[in-house]
């Protein structure tokens, strides 16, 4: 089943992946992330999400990335079984309304949702829609965190599509979610498949009362991670936050952090929003630096493919 709300025709899709081939290979595209607040209403929330691709869109973005659950509020602070209403089928009517948005401004677009794969099987999943609307696949995020105020493992069952990448009209594509940001083998697995760019969509912040003492350091450790992501791969490395106090049902709540970035292949940080406001976040990703930073820095080359056994172990006894 196509969930777009115009279908795009095996005939029409082959002739424009045919012409992008046969275009020159885009050695720079144009990356904007979407920072925004939440309210309770999921209409209105997709409403500000398609206005700010639309935003995106008119100042030059090719690939545009949404934050995690973009649709609600962050809900996992409380587990509460009313809240598995607001899942859906993925594809489903959330990307319909991507799929339609990506072909009307021919961008491509990561959205991230809460998916009903079945009754009683959810999971939190990012599709990845190409510039001509076209549903390219999803990711299921794979770690799963049980913190206060973070209690996912009551909502979603871990991702088992395993890491993935995608080839897009404008670059090849990989995508994780949030709690995945801490894990260097889901970075590298992913950037094994090909990705030249990583998106992370991300809903993290500070408990309150944690803030003061413990706050700057979060924060730097939230950031360094990502960059050492870049650094060790040598690609670019996109993480979207959301902004604003929310406690749902009621509480101390978190303060989302926002400060979305991205971060070129040497781990420097090329573009970061701001703190506390909504805004779409623009930057410019040479893909030619890709190569050059793995020739000069050829970490990729210098593996030790045969002598990593165990890795796959929970812990070496």
């Amino acid at each position: 089943m196509f969930f777009c709300t115009k279908k795009v025709s095996l005939n029409d899709r082959f002739y424009a992946i045919l012409h992008s081939f046969m275009a020159t290979t885009p050695t720079s595209v144009k990356l904007a992330l979407v920072q925004m607040s939440c309210t309770a209403d999921p209409a209105q929330n997709l409403a500000k999400a398609l206005e700010r691709i639309g935003e995106a869109a008119r100042g030059g973005a090719q690939i545009v990335c949404l934050q995690e659950l973009f649709r609600s509020v962050y809900f996992c602070q409380v587990e509460d079984h009313r809240y598995f209403g607001l899942a859906e089928p993925v594809p489903g009517p959330s990307t319909a309304a991507l799929c339609e948005a990506a072909r009307e401004h021919a961008v491509v677009i990561v959205g991230s949702l809460f998916e009903k794969r079945a009754p009683g099987v959810y999971h939190n999943t990012a599709a990845v829609i190409d510039a001509d609307g076209a549903y390219l696949g999803s990711y299921r995020k794979m770690h799963i965190p049980d913190d206060p105020l973070f209690l996912e493992k009551f909502y979603f069952a871990p991702g088992d599509l395993g890491f993935r990448a995608w080839q897009t009209r404008y670059a090849k594509i990989g995508v994780c979610v949030c709690w995945d940001q801490w894990y260097p083998e889901a970075a590298r697995l992913t950037a094994l498949h090909g990705a030249q760019i990583l998106f992370y969509p991300t809903a993290i912040g500070w408990h309150p009362a944690e803030k003061a003492e413990f706050g700057a350091r979060q924060h730097d450790s939230w950031e360094t991670i990502q960059r050492s992501h870049a650094i060790a791969n040598g690609c670019y490395v996109a993480a979207v936050n959301r902004v604003g106090h929310e406690a749902p049902d009621g509480g101390p709540g978190i303060d989302f952090w926002g400060q979305s970035f991205v971060a070129d292949p040497s781990g420097q940080i090329v573009a970061k929003a701001s703190v506390e406001r909504e805004e779409v976040l623009f930057a410019d990703a040479d893909l030619s630096a890709i190569d050059t930073q793995r020739v000069h820095w050829p970490f990729l080359r210098d593996r030790r493919v045969d002598a990593y056994q165990g890795i796959d172990q929970r812990f070496l006894d």
